[in-house]
């Protein structure tokens, strides 16, 4: 606790619920301002690696929403929004996009599998794939970018303000898809 301190002042309690089933896993994020005078301002991500092809993997939900493709900045290195306008966003080379105000309910497939990840108090997503440039990262297996994609709900573009006493609660879901549910590729 008191490193947590040292570098967060503020009081809170986190608490993190995991529940699986069959074809399920559902995570939860509680985050609480036990102060009683101040408000606790916060973002959070669930830094979800779901094992697929990364060049195969396809995830449907994100047209037409507005986003921040780190990957690609304008001349100059400015971030500007762009809005997505693919029925069908892949990874196919390196990819750091954080769309926001999200619907929050996506679908990811690629030829052996598929899911659907729906959210709840997560506005926003990250959809991130390093490519090649996993190779200079030092907990990346040689490959590995080739193994995953993520797909992120957070809450990330702005803060989570809480009053005092106040409780946030972010979830997200992770349903198996099967044949019929899947995204034709």
């Amino acid at each position: 606790m008191d490193r947590i301190k040292a570098v967060y002042e503020k009081p809170f309690h986190l608490a993190y619920h995991v529940t699986l089933s069959e074809s399920q896993l559902s995570t939860e994020l509680h985050v609480k301002n036990t102060s009683t005078a101040d408000s606790l301002e916060f973002q959070a991500l669930f830094h979800s690696y779901l094992r697929a092809p990364s060049d195969k993997a396809l995830i449907t939900g994100l047209k037409d929403i507005q986003y921040i493709d780190k990957a690609n900045p304008a001349e100059g290195g400015e971030l500007g929004e762009k809005k997505e306008t693919r029925d069908v966003v892949d990874v196919r080379k390196f990819t750091d996009s954080v769309y926001g105000d999200a619907p929050q309910k996506y679908k990811i497939a690629w030829p052996s599998g598929g899911l659907e990840i729906k959210s709840t108090g997560l506005k926003d997503v990250v959809i991130w794939n390093p490519k090649e440039m996993g190779s200079k990262m030092g907990d990346m297996e040689d490959g590995g970018w080739e193994k995953f994609i993520c797909v992120e709900p957070g809450y990330v573009r702005g803060f989570v303000a809480l009053g005092s006493q106040s409780t946030w609660i972010g979830q997200q879901v992770l349903s198996v898809l099967n044949d019929e549910h899947r995204p034709q590729l």
